[in-house]
């Protein structure tokens, strides 16, 4: 064998060795889908009531920041069947924009933000949002999370891996990998994830670390996976 035929196997090997060592990860992305069909189908339901834009994902995905997902979906539902472009969310008045989100967390500053956002998509990006990742983290309240999520959901794009708290939380809990920050976790999960499953990751465990794998106590007698988790780092559980 050729120099250049070595190299390609050892490459090709340790490529494919980065996709099977996610244990079960087939069972449990399958089961999950399987065990959230329902509630997946209801969300989806009420979100069919807001008409799905690069702006309309961005907003409702600012929304959610640290608020539940049954209240986000109401809030958007609201402030974006009224205001779902980035004009008229700019004119808005700012004590409309807090009465219609309330109760999301924090809704005096996410309404600041967001009119501010849509003042700057006015400026700056001709009232779009941008479709370039680095163009959209520039934007003051933009995250990796945000524009991760903005990227899949808004410019349907299939390159980029949301991250949120679940996110982080499960795959290391369950033993996938081991990671300090929901940044580590994203760039190993790109490299250990199979591409197929990165657009239902995060909807997925989000949903399922609302339900079941909560941060603390998690609910193993009801989970689903439960003889697939190496449980790493739990102390007590239901």
């Amino acid at each position: 064998m050729d120099g250049g035929s070595q190299f390609q196997k050892i490459h090709l090997n340790l490529s494919l060795s980065s996709l099977v060592t996610l244990e079960h990860v087939d069972e449990i992305m399958e089961i999950l889908k399987r065990e959230l069909k329902d509630y997946e189908e209801f969300q989806n339901q009420k979100w069919k009531k807001i008409k799905k834009t690069p702006f309309t994902v961005l907003i409702s995905c600012l929304l959610s920041l640290r608020t539940k997902d049954e209240v986000t979906i109401d809030a958007s539902i609201r402030l974006l069947s009224r205001y779902d472009t980035p004009e008229k969310l700019a004119g808005a008045d700012i004590k409309e924009i807090e009465k219609l989100i309330y109760p999301v967390g924090f809704y005096k500053t996410k309404a600041r933000r967001i009119k501010e956002i849509s003042k700057l998509l006015l400026e700056k990006y001709n009232g779009k949002v941008p479709d370039d990742f680095n163009e959209l983290i520039k934007i003051k309240g933009v995250g990796r999370k945000t524009a991760n999520i903005v990227m899949v959901y808004g410019h349907d794009e299939d390159d980029y891996l949301a991250i949120d708290t679940h996110c982080h939380r499960i795959p290391n809990r369950i033993g996938w990998i081991s990671t300090r920050t929901p940044e580590e976790t994203e760039k190993e999960l790109k490299k250990k994830l199979p591409k197929k499953y990165w657009r239902d990751f995060n909807h997925l465990f989000v949903r399922f670390g609302q339900k079941i794998c909560l941060p603390v106590s998690p609910k193993c007698s009801e989970c689903p996976i439960e003889k697939y988790c190496k449980k790493v780092d739990v102390t007590r559980h239901r």
